[in-house]
């Protein structure tokens, strides 16, 4: 990409939130109180936040109106009515159940899907709270990325795939406990990375033809989908409303957390094609945890926003934007010498630690060590994707941070003031010392661990 000839983003500004560079003094004094986690860093003390893309974007004058029209009734409101339909109209399934976010969806639909201990659900990679809330109920999440994963600098498009023959050997060795299969698009722990069409079809044949249903998590459905069409033979000519219309044909069910590709700031759904019993044990469930099936722990006004973000999404001047500022800070990335995951994904870009901290073994974490001294040096905060994150056997295959881009919330000057960040730090990085994890709960340890240098 021509950095100097990007195209412009497609909205302008109607508000801005006055953000500084805290003195390092601060910064340092912060990462101490913090235990050099840095979601125990508060806000305010961050220059740049790439910590996640989650529920951190800016919503549209659209969106905001719409908010205005929030049905708040209890049951049955117009609000809930209004995503069911957009839902069903975007993604063709006919069963919408609201949940307050992504991990709400998870929790109620895993209770219920999995039903008993010991069951197994293959993934091309599971993320940090789909493997948690598997795993809490004493089950296990495979992940079955593709082999390009490890390849961090080849330009393979598709390395979000999932792993077709271990995929089809799992089934055959585990399939009494094996209840259904996932994919998560795009694969968010392997660096970002979208599915292809052809995978994902080739995923659902092989688990319908054992009988097992397919499920999406769906987070970033819209840039998986805007991918294909720029990289897949024979896509190029759809819109990415249509070949999103397609890949959800593909699967009986999804987990959406809208705070990515809904473009809100909470709020996510449930999906299924089919009714039943799991459709049933699912509301029930929701009723218990979440709250009534026509607003399932969120306001009317968050389903407006909602139901409007899943509309304005699949815009594809908004995609090339939005994935145009995630390729310029990988170029500004690659001309400083950093190492990156390639081909850069949608969302975000993701560093690859080991390689840019040598001199840092695996089990002093070189992902949290690079993204502490990022923030200590220059107020950038991002977040380690490794073996903090997932504290696997075997560990996963990288030792990653994302760098993840708010929607619609920085521009241009903001990307570059990253790239250049990292840059310099590369040039000390001989002086980034390793960590050690000193306190962590069972679940989830990343985000409230606390480290110490070593």
């Amino acid at each position: 990409m021509d950095q100097e000839t990007i195209r412009p983003p497609p909205f302008r500004a109607k508000m801005v939130e006055r953000i500084s560079l805290p003195p390092e003094g601060t910064r340092e004094r912060r990462l101490r109180e913090a235990g050099l986690n840095l979601f125990q860093v508060p806000s305010k003390d961050v220059y740049i936040d790439l910590l996640t893309d989650s529920g951190t974007g800016a919503m549209s004058d659209h969106q905001w109106g719409a908010m205005l029209a929030g049905d708040e009734s209890y049951a049955g409101g117009r609000s809930f009515q209004r995503l069911r339909e957009t839902v069903r109209g975007l993604l063709g399934h006919e069963h919408v159940v609201p949940t307050h976010q992504g991990r709400g969806a998870e929790h109620v639909f895993f209770s219920c899907a999995l039903r008993e201990p010991g069951r197994t659900v293959p993934n091309n990679t599971h993320f940090d709270t789909t493997r948690a809330n598997i795993e809490q109920l004493g089950c296990r999440a495979l992940d079955l990325p593709c082999k390009e994963v490890r390849e961090t600098d080849t330009p393979h498009p598709f390395k979000g795939n999932m792993d077709l023959e271990g995929l089809e050997r799992a089934l055959d060795e585990r399939g009494d406990e094996i209840p259904l299969v996932m994919m998560t698009i795009t694969n968010n722990a392997s660096g970002g990375q979208p599915a292809s069409l052809e995978n994902i079809r080739a995923v659902g044949d092989l688990a319908h033809g054992r009988g097992k249903p397919l499920f999406l998590d769906a987070c970033r459905f819209a840039e998986n989908c805007h991918f294909i069409r720029l990289r897949e033979p024979g896509q190029g000519g759809r819109t990415v409303r249509d070949i999103v219309r397609e890949v959800f044909s593909l699967c009986d069910g999804c987990l959406v957390s809208g705070k990515k590709d809904a473009l809100v700031n909470i709020g996510g759904f449930i999906t299924l094609k089919e009714g039943g019993p799991l459709l049933g044990a699912v509301r029930d469930r929701l009723i218990l945890h979440e709250g009534f099936p026509t607003y399932g722990g969120l306001a009317g006004r968050d389903l407006e926003a909602m139901a409007q973000g899943l509309e304005e999404v699949v815009d594809e001047d908004y995609l090339a934007h939005r994935t145009g500022q995630a390729e310029l800070l990988g170029d500004i990335l690659l001309d400083g010498g950093v190492p990156i995951v390639r081909p850069v994904g949608g969302h975000a870009v993701y560093v690859n630690a080991s390689a840019f901290l040598p001199h840092v073994p695996r089990e002093r974490f070189p992902g949290q060590a690079l993204a502490v001294a990022l923030y200590r040096r220059f107020g950038v905060r991002s977040v380690e994707i490794g073996s903090v994150m997932f504290p696997t056997d075997p560990p996963p295959p990288l030792e990653l941070v994302r760098l993840a881009i708010p929607r619609r919330s920085y521009d241009n000057d903001h990307i570059r003031y990253v790239g250049r960040s990292l840059a310099e730090l590369r040039k000390d990085r001989d002086s980034i010392r390793g960590v050690a994890i000193v306190e962590a709960p069972p679940f989830l340890r990343h985000f409230t661990a606390r480290f110490e240098e070593r």
